[in-house]
């Protein structure tokens, strides 16, 4: 016989008291500090390659935008690197202040921002160079500064398409996996973020629960690409 729906939604109402949603809680911190500093980085990288060249600047670019290619682990790898505690920083962090990013839930927030980063970075520096540049003249012979210019005209003007890059920073460091497990681990309570409680509950055969976070991953991962093709849907 099949399962009648008040039995069903008892089941579900169990499923949702047995979870924990620490993975979720942690996932959320992590993704917005992340996207914070996604978007300060990306916002004047973006206005950078959009308004000025100089010698090298298309490597550079390159380099920046890398991580939206490279593979996670391989991202993960030159965080350890480059910030681990044999590296020179994080070595000198760690005889000093006993600081470490690995196995630290701040490890989550590095590698998230990272392969966060060139979709801000993107979206910034085309947002920036679709703004009309007589808009900023005009501006200029109103006595205003550089900085006022940019302040009052030009981010404006553009912050929509960077707003857009920002929301696809913010889903994909919801969805970081690679890079952040290298970093960080998964440590439950510590540093478990919520694709890794799904890799975990899976490995455990707890198929409830990981489809119960996946259909909370894909809800949310859902609302921010509806939310973003609003801002980035010409008007």
């Amino acid at each position: 016989m099949s399962q009648s729906p008040p039995s069903a939604l008892s089941d579900l109402s169990q499923s949702l008291q047995a979870t924990d949603w620490h993975p979720l809680l942690l996932s959320l911190k992590v993704a917005g500090v992340a996207t914070v500093l996604a978007l300060v980085a990306g916002t004047a990288l973006g206005w950078l390659f959009a308004r000025r060249r100089f010698a090298g600047s298309s490597v550079l670019e390159a380099i920046c935008i890398l991580p939206l290619v490279l593979p996670p682990t391989v991202i993960g790898y030159a965080i350890l690197v480059l910030a681990g505690r044999r590296s020179v920083v994080g070595g000198w962090l760690y005889e000093h202040f006993g600081y470490t990013i690995v196995f630290n839930w701040h490890g989550a927030v590095v590698a998230s921002a990272v392969v966060a980063l060139p979709l801000v970075l993107k979206s910034a520096s085309a947002a920036f160079g679709g703004v009309d540049r007589s808009l900023e003249a005009a501006a200029r012979t109103l006595r205003q500064s550089a900085w006022s210019s940019f302040v009052r005209v030009t981010l404006p003007l553009a912050w929509p398409g960077i707003l857009a890059g920002t929301l696809l920073a913010f889903a994909r460091a919801m969805g970081e996996f690679g890079a952040s497990l290298m970093v960080a681990g998964s440590i439950p309570g510590r540093t478990q973020t919520l694709s890794m409680a799904i890799y975990d509950a899976v490995q455990a055969g707890e198929d409830r629960t990981a489809l119960l976070l996946v259909l909370v991953t894909s809800v949310l991962s859902v609302a921010l690409l509806v939310v973003s093709n609003r801002f980035l849907s010409p008007r």
